[in-house]
C-alpha cells in the first residue's frame, strides 16, 4: 500500500497529452513577433507594462581612460617616488604598448571639458606630456581566479571578459607641453595633473617632437618607434623624422660633439652608417674665418664596402625616391666619393664592386718623426721608447735628413759603432738598443712603398664635400693595417689641432673623421703605442668642436672603446647586441636597454642627451646608395 496519497493515480498517458494541449495553447499565446500574450484576452498592454529604456551612455568615449588616484597620484623630482596610473578602458587594452606616449591635459587645457570655467584656465592649455613605462592587469573584484573552477571555466570560453579586470597602465611623466606666443614649448613636470583626468594617445607630429625634444632640422637619422612598430599620426606623411642638431642656434651642431654606432655583426651598423653619413655629405659649416665650405668625410674601411657610396643604389625604387624627396633624405650615390688605396707590399687591391675612383698611396716614414709610437708597437716599455724618442730618431734626422726612409733608419740601427758610442756615452743601454732594433723591425710593408706619399696628396685627399674612403680589407696583417690607420689619423688630427699646420687645406675644412671596427684602434692598454693613441683621440674628441673635427666611430665591441674616448661622445645609436657587457658599455637607460638585445635589423636606440629624450626608432629599410655585393 502507498503511502503517497493521490500521486497513486498518476498517469503517464494523461499527463503527457495534458502537456500537448499546454504547448498548443502556449504557441496560440504569441503575437507576430514572437512575444508572450494572455491566450484568453488579446487586448492591447496594460498600463502595469514597463517603458522601455535606453540603457547605452550619452555621448561617445574619448580618450583611452582617465588617471587614477587609487593608489595615490604624485609628480616628484624623484623618479621612484612619482606615482602616475591610468585606468584604460577595455576597448583601448590591446592598442598599448609599454613605450606608448600619452597625454593628460591639466585644468583648462586642451581636452578639458566645455563647461570648465574660463577664471580656472591655465594660459597655453597645458599637457602633461608621459610615456607609458608599466601595464598591469588587477583584479576587478575581491576575487580568487587561481582556482580550479575558474581555471576550467576560462579553458572552455574563447575568451576572457575584459571588465571582469581592472588595465593599469604606469606611466613616467617626461614633460608639460604649453603654448607661448603660439609656439608649442616644453618645460620640466612640475604640476600634478587632477585624478579622472582623461588621457589619450599622442597622435600630433608637433606635440610629440616637442615632448621628445626632437629638432624640426638638421641630420635624418630615421623614424621614431615603439616595441619596433613606427610611431603614426594623422599628418603626411604619417611618420615622425628624428633628426640631429646641425645649427649653431643652440651649441655647436652635433657632428663636431661623435657618434658612436654600437651593433653585433648583422645588425645593420654599416647600412644604417651609409645612410647617415649620405646626409652629412653637401652640408655646409661654418668656420673660424667665416667660410662656409662643405663638409668632407674620410672614413676608414676594413671591409671594403663604403666605397659603394660612389653608386646609386639598383634596388631603390620610385616611390622610395619620392619618400626621400618628401622627408629632405639625401639620396642616391656621391659622385665625389675616392677609393684610397694604402700601397702595401705583398698585397693587391682589386674592387669590381663599386666604381669610386681609385688612387694609391704610401705612408713616408717622415710621419714617424711627429708620431715615433707608429714603430713602438706595443711591445716598447717607457724606457726604450724615450731612448727611441729622445736619442735615436734626432740623430737619425741630424744624419739623414728628414726624407730619410724606413729602410735608412734600419741601416742606421745596424751600425755596430753606433750603439758602442751610445753605450760609452751613457745616453743608450746596449741592451735597450738591441731591443729597440729588434722591437721596430716588420714595418716594411708599411713605409715608402712605390706610390706617391700621402702628404704629397693632402688637395686631392680633404675635398670640401668630398668622401675619402681608405680600404685596408686588403691587408692581411693586422699590426701593418693598423699603422696604416693610426698614421693617416694621426696625421688628420695633428693638423686639425695645430696652431701651425703644415697643411692648411686640412685645417680649413670641416672634416668628419670615420673609424670602422674602432675597437681595434682605440682600445685601453697598458702599453706606450695605446697610450699615446688615447691621448691623441682624447684630444681630438675634446677640441673637435672648435676646429670643425668629429669622430664617427663604428664598433661591436663598446666595451673595448677606451674609457677617454668614450666620455666625449655625445650621441649614442645603439643597434641589436647580444653580449651583456657591450649593453652595459653603452650607458643608455635601462628601460632602452632591456629592448637591444630584441632589435630586428635597422632598429636602433638613440641617445643623445643634448639633442633630445633618448628615443627608440627605425631606420630606412632601403640604403640611400649601394649597399651589398651581388
Amino acid at each position: 500500500m502507498s503511502d503517497l496519497g493521490d500521486f497513486t493515480d498518476f498517469d503517464g498517458d494523461d499527463a503527457a497529452a495534458d502537456d500537448e494541449t499546454h504547448d498548443d495553447e502556449a504557441a496560440d499565446a504569441t503575437d507576430d513577433g514572437g512575444r508572450a500574450v494572455d491566450a484568453t484576452d488579446n487586448t492591447d498592454a496594460t498600463d502595469d507594462d514597463f517603458e522601455e529604456m535606453e540603457v547605452a551612455p550619452a555621448g561617445a568615449d574619448t580618450g583611452l581612460g582617465v588617471l587614477s588616484a587609487a593608489k595615490g597620484l604624485r609628480i616628484s623630482e624623484e623618479a621612484d617616488e612619482t606615482v602616475l596610473r591610468a585606468y584604460v578602458t577595455a576597448r583601448n587594452r590591446s592598442r598599448l604598448r609599454i613605450g606608448t606616449y600619452l597625454l593628460a591635459p591639466y585644468p583648462g587645457g586642451a581636452g578639458s571639458p566645455p563647461d570648465q570655467k574660463r577664471a580656472e584656465r591655465p594660459a597655453g592649455g597645458e599637457r602633461l606630456f608621459c610615456r607609458i613605462k608599466a601595464l598591469e592587469y588587477a583584479q576587478e573584484f575581491h576575487a580568487d581566479d587561481a582556482t580550479e573552477i575558474h581555471a576550467r571555466r576560462a579553458m572552455r570560453e574563447r575568451g576572457i571578459d575584459e571588465r571582469d579586470f581592472k588595465f593599469i597602465a604606469e606611466l613616467e611623466p617626461v614633460a608639460v607641453l604649453y603654448s607661448d606666443g603660439g609656439e608649442l614649448k616644453r618645460r620640466m613636470t612640475d604640476r600634478v595633473p587632477k585624478p579622472e583626468t582623461v588621457v589619450r594617445e599622442a597622435t600630433d607630429k608637433s606635440e610629440i617632437k616637442t615632448g621628445l625634444k626632437i629638432p624640426e632640422d638638421g641630420v635624418f637619422l630615421g623614424h621614431l618607434a615603439v616595441g619596433g612598430e613606427k610611431v603614426r599620426t594623422a599628418a603626411e606623411p604619417p611618420t615622425i623624422d628624428y633628426r640631429l642638431k646641425d645649427d649653431y642656434d643652440a651649441g655647436d651642431p652635433l657632428v663636431f660633439r661623435h657618434t658612436l654606432v654600437a651593433g653585433g655583426t648583422g645588425s645593420g651598423k654599416t647600412h644604417s652608417s651609409k645612410n647617415v653619413l649620405r646626409q652629412y655629405l653637401g652640408r655646409t659649416y661654418e668656420m673660424g674665418d667665416g667660410r662656409t665650405p662643405e663638409l668632407a668625410v674620410v672614413q676608414f674601411d676594413p671591409q671594403d664596402e663604403y666605397a659603394q657610396m660612389h653608386d646609386d643604389n639598383p634596388a631603390m625604387t620610385d616611390e622610395f625616391e619620392r619618400r626621400c624627396e618628401r622627408e629632405g633624405v639625401a639620396y642616391g650615390g656621391h659622385d665625389d666619393t675616392i677609393a684610397f688605396v694604402p700601397k702595401v707590399a705583398g698585397a693587391d687591391y682589386n674592387a669590381s664592386h663599386h666604381r669610386a675612383e681609385q688612387v694609391e698611396f704610401t705612408i713616408p716614414f717622415s710621419l714617424v718623426h711627429d708620431n715615433p709610437w707608429l714603430i713602438a708597437g706595443s711591445s716598447l716599455n717607457d724606457n726604450q721608447y724615450g731612448a727611441l724618442v729622445n736619442t735615436l730618431l734626432p740623430r737619425f734626422e741630424r744624419e739623414y735628413g728628414e726624407g730619410g726612409t724606413y729602410s735608412d733608419f734600419r741601416t742606421f740601427l745596424g751600425d755596430p759603432a753606433l750603439k758602442e758610442e751610445l753605450d760609452e756615452a751613457g745616453d743608450v743601454h746596449e741592451a735597450t738598443f738591441d731591443a729597440v732594433k729588434r722591437r721596430v723591425q716588420g714595418f716594411g710593408a708599411v713605409f715608402d712603398q712605390d706610390a706617391r706619399p700621402i702628404t704629397d696628396q693632402i688637395s686631392q685627399f680633404v675635398r670640401d664635400g668630398g668622401l675619402t674612403v681608405i680600404p685596408t680589407y686588403h691587408i692581411t696583417d693586422s699590426r701593418t693595417a693598423s699603422t696604416i690607420v693610426l698614421a693617416v689619423s694621426s696625421l688628420l688630427i695633428d693638423q686639425k689641432l695645430s696652431n701651425d699646420p703644415t697643411y692648411d687645406r686640412i685645417k680649413e675644412t670641416p672634416l668628419v673623421l670615420g673609424m670602422d671596427e674602432a675597437h681595434n684602434f682605440l682600445t685601453d692598454a697598458d702599453s706606450v703605442q695605446a697610450r699615446k693613441v688615447i691621448g691623441k683621440f682624447t684630444e681630438a674628441a675634446k677640441q673637435g668642436r672648435k676646429e670643425r673635427l668629429g669622430l664617427y666611430l663604428i664598433t661591436q665591441d663598446p666595451q673595448d672603446i677606451a674609457g677617454p674616448v668614450f666620455k666625449q661622445i655625445n650621441t649614442t645609436m645603439v643597434l641589436n647586441l647580444g653580449d651583456e657587457d657591450a649593453i652595459s658599455a653603452v650607458n643608455i637607460p635601462s628601460n632602452l636597454e632591456s629592448k637591444v638585445p630584441y632589435m630586428e635589423k635597422g632598429q636602433r636606440v638613440v641617445y643623445s642627451p643634448d639633442n633630445s629624450e633618448p628615443v627608440e626608432l627605425i631606420g630606412l629599410s632601403t640604403c640611400v646608395t649601394r649597399h651589398g655585393r651581388d
